[in-house]
């Protein structure tokens, strides 16, 4: 019989997030999404009425502020009450609910940024300097009128924030899909047992020593995405077309320019990643060859690339095993920073095994107000420990910028991101390195550090290539169906991986699986946040208290200053291709002694 996945209602409650810290219960979360409902209408009082003074246009903000503020606590209880059974129809329709409510604010201040862009810049530079508190809108203001030309109209905006609420409905059409309906069927793991295939087992059993067990979980799962490839096609392309209707509208050359213009991120950092990867190829082609070499196959094939090439060393971590690790591993951050990784451990801001029907991967999530709350699906692999060691990382960083920044400066936009969670997994690997007993060990922890950089650096980077293609050809009015998009993403593998593996037909399906291109140009800042992390790690070992004060003013900026100001405060200048090659150069490194030590 197979194994089943225990029902939420049969986890363990130490084993679950206490969501506390947004609100004591469903009940309680009621009673304010009817009053923030109520309330929302406060807004309107202020339209027409920016340019009058600038304590009118600072009570507008306040307003709008607290509303979002209490929309974000609200939103984060739904989704994160969703994402932990999303087969349960209450927090099904609790999650639509907010999302609605977060429409209808977004529509009610969508006058907001329009009247601030139509007061002259002279007044608006005489406002900024009133006493009256607006200073701490200042990023805020900055940033709306450095995009100016990309801002339409009060009624436009008032459209675009309607249209929003189905414009959406790709990604929500995948996301229930992928991880509501989506079912795999059962394979056998390698005690032949028959198992249930679900998203989280499928990375351990893609890790299995047993070539069958990887080779079954494989084929098994990229036969159900096969199955809906014409489905899944049309849904991305929706997606794609709802991003390039996006930037169409405001004004902009291209989707890509647009998410990036938003954290004044410039487009030439996007094509240094490409560029510099395509000039790096061969390292990564090398070290397919080599894999294919140790593990003493004629052919290699995509579904090889996980499993460790060092023997022996299939070790499991409970889950208390994995935080000591931590624990131990972030003390070069100093004991502020462990106080905080306690709290975390303490008051259980993790959710931390897998149950039916629960949100596959992991994540850092939370609101202003509540704890920064941690997902996971832990399966007491190596690699779950860095993802630990990772998502903490994330949460962290937010509780320092939420602690040291007002509400409208503390979210740290997307491209930084990676950096904290990346550093924190560059810190633990260093530390498990330099205590390993014997060589096998540390060959076994180099090749899982280089399977961070082929995965983070090169993966994500051709993901990054993928989206920019397929971003192009909807903008030419191209056609992007299953069968383009596989071809597409064949050839980008080809190009990746090199002659020296086998490039299964199945593996054209993965752009189907991957949630995070329903993000749009998200995942670049993966490959960039890692390059950053290696830079901060190298320079926290190695200066220790000074970089570490450094790197905690960027853990604390928030946005209250441009992504690329705030890395070049902690020593990182993302705008050349330096941190790119820096970690290319760590990865070359780790192969040539790799190599010394296994051939």
């Amino acid at each position: 019989m197979a194994k089943q996945l225990p029902k939420r209602s049969e986890v363990a409650i130490q084993d679950t997030w206490d969501l506390s810290s947004l609100f004591e219960n469903d009940q309680a979360w009621q009673v304010e999404f009817e009053q923030l409902e109520q309330e929302i209408e406060k807004l309107g009082g202020y339209k027409g009425h920016l340019q009058e003074s600038s304590d009118l246009l600072l009570e507008a903000l306040e307003t709008s502020s607290n509303l979002n503020r209490r929309l974000e606590r609200l939103f984060v209880y739904a989704q994160q009450s969703f994402d932990t059974d999303t087969t349960n129809s209450f927090y099904q329709k609790m999650y639509g609910r907010v999302q609605s409510l977060e429409v209808k604010l977004t529509s009610a201040a969508s006058y907001i940024e329009p009247e601030i862009l139509a007061i002259p810049t002279e007044v608006l530079n005489q406002y900024r300097k009133s006493e009256n508190g607006i200073a701490v809108y200042a990023q805020y203001i900055e940033n709306i009128t450095r995009q100016r030309e990309h801002t339409l109209s009060a009624e436009m905006e008032e459209v675009l924030s309607q249209v929003s609420e189905f414009s959406s409905g790709a990604s929500e059409i995948f996301s229930m899909f992928h991880h509501a309906d989506m079912k795999f069927g059962t394979v056998k793991n390698e005690e032949g047992e028959e198992i249930e295939l679900t998203h989280g087992r499928y990375g351990r059993l893609l890790e299995s020593t047993n070539r069958a067990v990887r080779e079954q979980a494989f084929k098994t799962l990229y036969a159900s995405y096969q199955a809906y490839e014409n489905t899944l096609a049309t849904i991305y392309q929706t997606n794609l077309k709802a991003t390039c209707f996006y930037a169409k509208m405001r004004k902009y050359h291209s989707s890509r320019e647009a998410s990036l213009h938003n954290s004044n991120i410039p487009i030439e950092v996007y094509d240094n990643l490409i560029d510099t990867m395509h000039r790096k190829l061969p390292l990564l082609h090398r070290y397919v060859a080599l894999r294919k070499k140790l593990l003493g196959v004629e052919e290699l094939h995509m579904y090889d690339l996980y499993t460790p090439i060092v023997g022996d060393m299939d070790q499991k971590y409970t889950f208390e095993q994995a935080k000591e690790l931590v624990r131990e591993a972030l003390k070069p951050m100093g004991e502020e920073y462990g106080s905080i990784l306690e709290k975390g451990f303490a008051e259980r801001w993790i959710d931390v095994y897998e149950n039916q029907g629960k949100r596959s991967g992991a994540y850092s999530f939370g609101s202003y107000d509540s704890n920064p709350y941690v997902l996971l699906n832990y399966n007491q692999s190596l690699k779950n420990v860095f993802t630990l060691a990772h998502e903490m990382g994330h949460s962290i960083h937010s509780y320092y910028s939420k602690k040291s920044q007002s509400y409208v400066n503390a979210q740290y936009r997307l491209f930084v991101a990676e950096v904290a969670s990346t550093c924190n997994e560059s810190l633990l690997i260093h530390f498990l390195l330099e205590r390993c007993t014997n060589q096998r060990e540390r060959a076994y922890l180099l090749n899982y550090f280089m399977e961070s950089f082929r995965g983070t650096v090169f993966r994500q980077t051709m993901f990054a290539e993928f989206e920019k293609i397929v971003h192009q050809m909807v903008e030419a009015k191209e056609v992007l169906n299953a069968e383009v998009l596989k071809e597409i993403y064949h050839k980008l593998n080809q190009q990746y991986f090199g002659d020296e593996i086998i490039i299964d037909q199945e593996i054209d399906m993965e752009w189907a699986r991957i949630p995070h291109f329903y993000s749009d140009f998200y995942v670049y800042q993966y490959a960039t946040g890692f390059s950053a992390a290696i830079a901060l790690s190298k320079r926290i070992l190695e200066q220790k208290d000074r970089a570490v004060e450094d790197y905690k003013k960027f853990l604390k900026g928030g946005c209250s200053m441009y992504p690329i100001e705030l890395l070049k405060m902690a020593g990182v200048d993302m705008t050349t291709a330096a941190p790119i090659e820096a970690a290319l150069q760590m990865f070359e490194e780790l192969l040539d002694e790799f190599e010394k030590l296994m051939v």
